[in-house]
């Protein structure tokens, strides 16, 4: 029987998801293995250390659903991971989990297509929430690191050339700058009376819109355009 692709895995309704860990700390490393294997509806094929060998699996097995990748790799940086397994497969997701918090390697982290952005240590409920909600279309980002973002794409944020707003309503608007703000899906529910998936539908729309995949890249195009 053919292999599934991650697009036709994440459909089935009770396939685990498939999650590779990409940490050069073994116990933390085994850890996050355990912790994903003891879910049900996630198994972790791969856990490996260095870069060299995250990329050697890629070019061997069917990429995984979503990665969790470590930036200070000995070998090499994360970062390189993440622009590689985009190039493979646009379909996996990749969430950065690493003690860094520097500007520029949070900068170059989103820039290479990274999915969510969270520091060590986190709590393994809010790994395993984050992994969830990357799989669902969202983008975890720690609230320290959120804040970062803001700071650093203001700094370099362009003055706006365009009077576009890509078409966007009120409510998408609205749900742009909570986005902007930091805030999870479940926040963003909350704050205005609508269900998690009303939000869902609504973010698919604004990345329509805004011609983007992701999060982070929603985030990035807001700030450099002035969108809110």
């Amino acid at each position: 029987m053919p292999a599934m692709s991650p697009a036709s895995r994440s459909s089935a309704p009770h396939t685990p998801l498939a999650v590779w860990v990409v940490e050069d700390n073994r116990m933390l490393r085994e850890s996050l293995a355990d912790l994903l294997n003891e879910q049900p509806d996630m198994r972790c094929p791969l856990a490996v250390g260095t870069c060299a060998d995250f990329l050697a699996a890629l070019d061997l097995d069917k990429p995984p659903d979503i990665v969790l990748m470590d930036i200070g790799l000995p070998d090499a940086s994360g970062i390189e991971g993440v622009a590689r397994i985009h190039s493979v497969s646009p379909a996996s997701k990749v969430i950065i989990l690493t003690i860094h918090a520097e500007d520029e390697k949070v900068f170059d982290a989103i820039c290479a297509g990274a999915s969510g952005y969270l520091l060590k240590p986190s709590d393994p409920a809010r790994i395993l929430d984050a992994v969830r909600d990357v799989q669902r279309g969202a983008a975890p980002i720690n609230p320290f690191i959120a804040r970062k973002m803001l700071g650093l794409f203001a700094r370099l944020a362009p003055p706006r050339t365009s009077e576009s707003d890509y078409g966007l309503t009120d409510r998408e608007k609205t749900i742009l700058q909570r986005l902007v703000d930091g805030l999870t899906m479940e926040q963003i529910a909350a704050a205005l009376g609508l269900s998690y998936h009303t939000i869902g539908n609504h973010l698919r729309n604004i990345y329509r819109k805004l011609h983007v995949s992701s999060r982070s890249r929603a985030v990035a195009k807001a700030l450099k355009e002035d969108l809110v």
